[in-house]
């Protein structure tokens, strides 16, 4: 079972990434889907898209979850029946589910050098402290990426703005952390991140 990694960050948290290793029907074995789950996987198209969706079941299986005891509101974010927070990500051949007694969010991305191309539709300020010349150039950005997108997951607003609305602190890849803030309606919000990376990937989750 391709359970990669689990990290317990406090006594109230847990991550657990999986590596996709699988094919569709192996990771169908052992996972009961709702009826209308069972109805959008079926309907869709990429069999990466497909493994990415039944490994995040089997991740919600290693809490003790199943499919049914997870839910989405309004906007998009995923919750729990039993009140815990809960946030989830899954990028080409990894996935990962964070779950805490706080608000979180979490997200894995490939390291790939097309991500200089959009990213003057994320960053602003960071591009203070980002040399396109760093041996680390393509890492750096791919870390803001998730900083921001799991920030954006956590505070789960319309309307909020990688770029305009995230901060993402001075770092280094060598770090396991930093802090970022979201300046949004005239409120500074203040966050806790962890990241690392693994196998061409950047994993960054928010905590508050």
């Amino acid at each position: 079972m391709p359970l990669y990694k689990t990290i317990t960050p406090n006594s109230q948290t847990t991550v657990k990434i999986w590596e996709i290793t699988e094919s569709y029907s192996d990771l169908m074995n052992g996972i009961i889907l709702k009826p209308e789950n069972l109805k959008r996987i079926l309907s869709m198209k990429s069999e990466l898209h497909q493994q990415g969706f039944l490994s995040v079941r089997h991740l919600l299986a290693e809490f003790g979850y199943q499919d049914s005891e997870l839910f989405y509101d309004e906007n998009g974010k995923p919750h729990l029946h039993d009140g815990k927070h809960i946030s989830i990500t899954h990028s080409f051949t990894f996935s990962a589910v964070i779950i805490s007694d706080d608000v979180v969010g979490i997200d894995i991305e490939k390291q790939r050098d097309k991500i200089t191309i959009i990213a003057h539709k994320f960053i602003d300020y960071e591009f203070d402290y980002l040399k396109e010349d760093d041996v680390d150039y393509i890492k750096k950005l791919t870390s803001i990426w998730c900083v921001k997108e799991s920030l954006y997951k956590l505070f789960a607003t319309p309307g909020l703005s990688f770029k305009e609305h995230c901060l993402v602190i001075p770092f280094s890849v060598e770090d396991e952390n930093t802090t970022a803030w979201i300046d949004h309606e005239n409120k500074k919000h203040r966050f806790h991140i962890n990241f690392l990376e693994f196998e061409g990937f950047s994993c960054a989750y928010a905590l508050v």
